[in-house]
């Protein structure tokens, strides 16, 4: 599947998140028409914090109080910035472009779910004839 100069845009600028995020590890990762799957791996900073671990603890009183406040770090900074700046380039061309509101996400827990993800993403191409969201 070839990409267009908007999906090369995308690739790029997912090929630059470790720059920003000195934290993050970058994995499996395609493109697609109108969509995209990666894998990102959030490491622990030079201090031992690690924003994924919040989601796995109880958490004191004074933290509650700052739900819904972005962690620096976290997947969805990272990802906000990555879209960010993937529309940026898309506006300052010309070409109309809007990505999906939201993105879902998955912890993975254990190599043989890494691998049988892994797999999934580096498929995805080859399901794209099937693909119920194919309308190009």
């Amino acid at each position: 599947m070839g990409l267009s100069e908007q999906g090369c845009a995308a690739w790029y600028f997912w090929n630059q998140i470790p720059n920003h995020f000195k934290n993050v590890r970058l994995d499996a990762f395609v493109v697609m028409p109108n969509h995209i799957h990666g894998i990102i791996q959030i490491l622990p900073d030079e201090n031992g914090f690690n924003p994924v671990a919040l989601c796995n603890c109880i958490m004191p009183q004074e933290k509650i109080r700052e739900f819904g406040k972005p962690k620096a770090g976290s997947l969805s900074v990272i990802l906000n910035n990555y879209k960010g700046s993937v529309t940026r380039w898309c506006n300052r061309k010309g070409y109309e472009f809007c990505w999906q509101s939201r993105f879902h996400d998955h912890i993975i827990r254990n190599y043989r779910s890494l691998n049988r993800i892994r797999q999934y993403i580096e498929c995805n191409p080859l399901n794209w004839e099937k693909d119920s969201k194919n309308v190009l």
